[in-house]
């Protein structure tokens, strides 16, 4: 790595609340409509390590989601959310600088594009303590790595912590990147066409059954790393036959046609250079030893779980007839 040349800076965000849109509803791809939890706030129950398909939720985003709502007078009104984004790595320490909860540390464990939040791991102790808008720091380290001795693998969005315990080896000219799941380039939806994969993930559709099946994607948990087969991340993600984008799952499943668990691309390169090594405990919890994950079990999605039936008009209804 080259860290002599890379820059630590601090960067700040608030707890995200959770925003409601003026319709409750999400019309799933199964044609229900369904009111659920959905992204910001600080999420309980759920962390890196617990599995994210098959929840009464959609986009959920484990642990706690990070905004920056303040304003500068020059750039963008949004530039300082944006420079949050762009700036925190995985694997990053975060600081809670308010609140009750002052002084304790926590982990960046991803980036959700669209909502434009990062995301932070604490203790569960920490989360029931933790309170909407307090101000959590982070020591952003890792933006413009490389790794010289493999030009043509780009690092994106991984700190250096991150890549010194992973486990990634050297082999035969190569670098072999532990992850849990291999997936198809096909399945991969919302999120394409962005301009930048600097800044946010992209998901795994898992609406098709066979192919979640053969590849074991009910088994995805928070925190995985997976690679993406024949994906290329460097200017924005796209599909680039005979390259590998390997990632870590950010946020959880979604019934909403084209959207699933979300990765954030952390390296990618050709095949050749850039290898998947199957390791059932390559997931940030495991690898920052924050807790064990919970074993690797294929889940029903929500739509598969939840038997109503689409509305469907069942007989015609009476046509009202108007007497002139």
């Amino acid at each position: 790595m080259n860290l002599d040349e890379l820059i630590g800076v601090s960067v700040l965000g608030q707890i995200a609340h959770p925003v409601g849109h003026a319709n409750p509803y999400r019309i799933g791809y199964d044609g229900v409509p369904r009111v659920l939890p959905g992204t910001g706030g600080i999420v309980l129950n759920k962390r890196i390590g617990d599995r994210c398909v098959g929840l009464a939720g959609d986009h959920i985003e484990p642990g706690v989601a990070l905004h920056n709502n303040q304003r500068e007078v020059v750039g963008p009104r949004d530039g300082p959310n944006n420079a949050l984004i762009t700036y925190a790595c995985v694997g990053n320490r975060a600081r809670v600088i308010s609140g009750p909860c002052t002084g304790r540390i926590g982990l960046v464990t991803g980036k959700h594009g669209g909502i434009n939040h990062v995301l932070v791991d604490f203790p569960t102790e920490i989360l029931m303590r933790l309170q909407i808008g307090d101000r959590i720091q982070i020591v952003a380290h890792g933006l413009g790595m490389r790794l010289p001795d493999y030009p043509r693998v780009e690092v994106l969005n991984a700190s250096p912590s991150l890549l010194r315990r992973w486990g990634i080896v050297e082999r035969d000219g190569a670098l072999q990147v532990p992850v849990t799941h291999l997936v198809p380039a096909r399945v991969m939806g919302s999120g394409l066409g962005k301009n930048t994969a600097w800044r946010g993930d992209y998901d795994i559709q898992l609406a098709d059954r066979e192919t979640r099946r053969r590849y074991r994607l009910g088994s995805l948990r928070f925190g995985d790393m997976v690679a993406i087969i024949d994906a290329d991340a460097r200017h924005g993600p796209l599909y680039g036959k005979g390259r590998i984008t390997i990632g870590v799952i950010v946020h959880g499943d979604s019934t909403v046609s084209g959207h699933g668990p979300g990765m954030t691309p952390l390296l990618t390169g050709p095949a050749s250079v850039l290898r998947p090594l199957f390791a059932p405990n390559a997931n940030l919890a495991e690898i920052f030893q924050v807790r064990r994950a919970v074993p690797p079990k294929n889940e029903a999605t929500l739509s598969e779980r939840d038997t109503r039936a689409r509305c469907i008009a069942r007989e015609v209804p009476p046509r009202l007839a108007f007497k002139p």
